[in-house]
């Protein structure tokens, strides 16, 4: 496998693969099993038995064998989970543990998806994953993993706010499975480039960070490597008194910090949708280009989104996401042969 995937934070890598006593001791099911892909930016070092995703896109995949599987919750939480190759399904407010397959599934090998929804860009509820509970005598295996990743780092656009599933229906995760990477979204709801005074979370300071909204601690970029990073902010900085200098300082700092974090990605510096610093982030690009980065690279979204792509004024619907995921699919696949 080419890449590693987010197991853990703060842990050294070798734990994501099994290689400790910890994660080899584990129970099938259970949060510590290798078999299980967590992929985004989890905690999995505050507590040995709840895992905590943050950001938007943040799910995990795993192999079961037996009928049934069963999914362990500590509070109230919406979560969308995918069987085998089956529909997505929505769950309401559930807790506890939260029974996936009503009608027993055949026997065999199957897989599973699992992710919570979000609601501009924070967590609804507790989303705090406590385990798998499998039938007598089953147990897990790993599911096939993409040797690729790309990341969307974004505002409520990348969240995917007002489409019909969240992050699911956003075009980050639209690209990812049409290309069969792995995918995250590093979004928040309502995110500037720049942190502003009166709140507006910034992403040029928490893009290394594992939770959108704390100071500490940093994200261990260790736990999965990059292979392209798309960035899509601009749109609400207007709104915070954001300068245009201190736009493209801040846009500049972004891309230094991308690049530190995964030195052979492709960096994809998307033009805003509604047109905004667009001077500036075209500038950022150029300088990182001139110092030395040849993988970085300002796309051009003019005319991407109509009228009837949008849900309002600022966000795409479901149309738009995949009307988006149609243009910018393609750009990724050729830089990183996806």
């Amino acid at each position: 496998m080419a890449c590693l995937l987010s197991w853990a934070d703060g842990s050294p890598a070798q734990a994501a693969l099994g290689g400790t006593a910890t994660a080899k001791a584990a129970a099938p099911g259970q949060p510590g099993d290798p078999n299980i892909k967590f992929v985004g930016r989890w905690d999995t070092t505050s507590s040995a038995t709840a895992y905590t995703p943050y950001w938007a896109g943040a799910y995990y995949r795993a192999g079961f064998t037996g009928r049934t599987v069963k999914l362990k919750q500590r509070g109230t939480i919406d979560l969308w989970a995918r069987i085998d190759n089956g529909p997505v399904r929505f769950y309401d407010d559930v807790k506890g543990t939260v029974n996936l397959t009503p009608t027993a599934l055949s026997p065999g090998n199957h897989t599973l998806q699992v992710n919570y929804q979000v609601v501009a860009g924070s967590y609804r509820g507790d989303a705090v994953f406590q385990g798998l509970v499998l039938d007598s005598g089953a147990t897990t295996f790993a599911p096939p993993a993409p040797a690729k990743l790309v990341e969307f780092v974004g505002d409520s656009i990348t969240v995917g706010t007002t489409s019909s599933q969240n992050a699911r229906t956003a075009y980050g995760w639209l690209i990812g499975e049409r290309l069969g990477v792995e995918h995250t979204q590093i979004a928040q709801g309502g995110a500037c480039l720049v942190a502003a005074a009166d709140g507006c979370v910034g992403l040029e300071r928490q893009f290394t960070k594992l939770n959108p909204n704390a100071a500490t601690p940093d994200w261990n970029f260790s736990r999965y490597r990059a292979d392209a990073v798309v960035i899509n902010l601009g749109t609400n900085d207007v709104g915070h008194g954001v300068s245009t200098a201190q736009f493209q300082s801040a846009y500049s700092s972004l891309l230094r910090k991308v690049r530190a974090a995964y030195p052979q990605a492709w960096i994809f510096a998307l033009e805003t949708f509604r047109g905004r610093f667009v001077p500036q982030t075209e500038a950022a690009v150029r300088a990182a280009v001139a110092g030395g980065d040849a993988r970085v690279s300002f796309v051009d979204t003019t005319g991407w989104l109509g009228s009837g792509d949008l849900s309002d004024s600022v966000h795409p619907n479901d149309r738009g996401h995949r009307a988006i995921a149609d243009r910018l699919a393609p750009v990724i696949a050729a830089r990183i042969g996806a």
